[in-house]
């Protein structure tokens, strides 16, 4: 299975990293950095990397890439779902999964990759058992461990409760005065417009993300108004699959705590509603070193909600040294050096349409741009699923108490392009 993990920063510096069999070279690295060169941008570089001897299989995730060696055909996706376990146990342990955070929890980053692997194999990667075995870190813990050099204070007295039951995710007797359960459900919409505004792609990736905090041992029932818009859904190990395969039901006994319940695609091209829309014009012009840029951007099948935290990121070509322009809202800057124009528009409102429009320096004796830039909107809806997924009801089972509920909706721009 998995025979070595490498921690490398943006800067390509490896940081960190764990032997589970023999010590493999950290030249085999190498096959990365090159790899990583050729991609140019951290998200195209290829998950998987052939070598001679091993294959490379890497995420990336919080400005790291995890990058873990393997000698044996191995299904990738299997290890890819395994790093993304780890840098979620991170963020679970640490609070942010970033290197500053790992460098100062070594210890406890050693013993939990110790516990979550044995033998290269996937042995303990839920939350609760591993809260269990190695105690989160505290500012008392961190003090008895820098003093005495060990970090046997992280450690649990006893065996986890969870392991052995049929319910490994949950721990038993767990009391709250409180108990609720929140759930969100996040979309994110990947997108390609034409120049005219016509999509050319277009489909949603959505979570149902949870936090339950509930006493005792809840059989949870969470039922969607319309289930059927969703393709490709992946659940928790707690989701019982033939409930969902027969009656599109949600039915299981909840983690303690926070997880993901649930991943999800939209396919359809017609079921994908657009949140905005974009007017650019953007002419290098033949004689003389010059351009013009103008953009607008407005609301679009928004179901009355606000658009907000709009931002509009164009990759200029080589040749444009500089940019005069004029926004009617929001702030624009343009970087000489990474040659990227960033617009922070703000939120869009229908009465007053947000435009930048002015003129570009190019080089002078340069030859004229080829091909025109895209443009990268980013964007956020809240209190809308773009989808249109609603959560129907949520009802407890197994317990006598009445937990309070929340559910909330949120829509972002994944990877969504206009070209010019």
């Amino acid at each position: 299975m998995i025979h070595s993990l490498f921690l490398i920063n943006y800067a390509g510096d490896i940081f960190l990293e764990k032997h589970w069999k023999s010590v493999i070279s950290r030249s085999v690295c190498d096959y990365f950095f090159e790899a990583q060169e050729k991609a140019g941008e951290p998200d195209n570089v290829p998950p998987v990397i052939r070598t001679p001897h091993h294959y490379l299989i890497n995420i990336f995730r919080e400005k790291i890439f995890f990058v873990s060696v393997i000698q044996t055909e191995v299904p990738p996706l299997f290890v890819i779902e395994f790093l993304h376990r780890v840098a979620e146990m991170f963020q679970d342990y640490f609070g942010e999964c970033s290197e500053a955070a790992i460098k100062d929890n070594v210890v406890i980053v050693y013993e939990l990759l110790e516990e979550m692997l044995d033998n290269g194999f996937p042995l303990a990667t839920e939350s609760n058992i591993l809260k269990e075995l190695i105690k989160p870190p505290t500012i008392l813990r961190s003090m008895v461990n820098t003093i005495t050099g060990r970090g046997s204070s992280n450690l649990g007295e006893t065996l986890p409760t969870g392991q052995l039951s049929s319910v490994p995710w949950r721990r038993v007797g767990v009391k709250y005065t409180n108990n609720e359960a929140y759930f969100d459900v996040v979309e994110e919409i990947d997108a390609i417009l034409d120049k005219s505004g016509t999509t050319v792609f277009a489909e949603i990736q959505g979570v149902v993300d949870a936090c339950v905090k509930l006493t005792g041992m809840p059989d949870l029932t969470l039922s969607f108004m319309n289930p059927r818009l969703l393709d490709d859904v992946s659940f928790h190990p707690c989701v019982r699959f033939k409930r969902w395969e027969s009656e599109k039901v949600l039915s299981f006994i909840p983690p303690d705590g926070n997880f993901r319940l649930m991943s999800y695609h939209v396919n359809a091209q017609n079921l994908v509603a657009i949140p905005v829309y974009v007017k650019q014009n953007i002419n290098f012009f033949d004689s003389g070193s010059s351009g013009r840029l103008d953009i607008t951007v407005g609301p679009k099948q928004t179901m009355g909600k606000t658009v907000e935290n709009v931002i509009v990121t164009i990759h200029m070509p080589k040749v444009v040294l500089s940019a005069n322009l004029t926004a009617t809202q929001g702030t624009y800057t343009y970087d000489p050096v990474t040659k990227i124009l960033v617009w922070d528009i703000g939120k869009l409102t229908q009465q007053k349409l947000p435009n930048l429009k002015g003129s570009l320096s190019l080089q002078s004796g340069a030859p004229k741009p080829e091909e025109n830039p895209s443009l990268n909107i980013d964007l956020k809806i809240q209190q809308l699923a773009i989808s249109g997924l609603k959560v129907n009801r949520l009802d407890m089972y197994g317990e006598k108490y009445k937990p309070f509920k929340g559910v909330k909706y949120v829509t972002k721009a994944g990877k969504f392009q206009v070209r010019t």
